[in-house]
């Protein structure tokens, strides 16, 4: 892992728990997921609440991953999913805390 991308995702973590159930952080990491992010999240993935039924990567809504493992497989990509550069923290965060939230993910 890129030292960059390492301080990302530990800053990441460490921001997580605070902002869990900001309605205005959760709002903007479902514009992430829908709409910011390029490729947009729901082209590959399936997520209930966003509307989206990807067929790509995991349905999220059965993976219920946390916000620590969405924030860093954005930030860093995992198998054929890139790593979104262009996001910034904020918004890599937002999405990682919205996906975790409306998927009930343990926090």
């Amino acid at each position: 892992m890129h030292a960059p991308r390492l301080v990302l995702s530990l800053v990441l973590s460490l921001a997580a728990a605070p902002a869990f159930a900001d309605p205005a952080r959760l709002e903007l990491g479902r514009r992430v997921f829908t709409e910011l992010a390029e490729p947009r999240c729901g082209v590959c993935h399936t997520l209930a609440d966003a509307g989206t039924k990807g067929e790509v990567g995991p349905a999220l809504d059965t993976l219920k991953p946390s916000a620590d493992r969405v924030a860093t497989a954005v930030a860093n990509g995992i198998g054929v999913m890139p790593a979104f550069e262009d996001l910034t923290p904020e918004q890599i965060d937002a999405v990682a805390q919205y996906v975790a939230s409306v998927t009930g993910a343990a926090k």
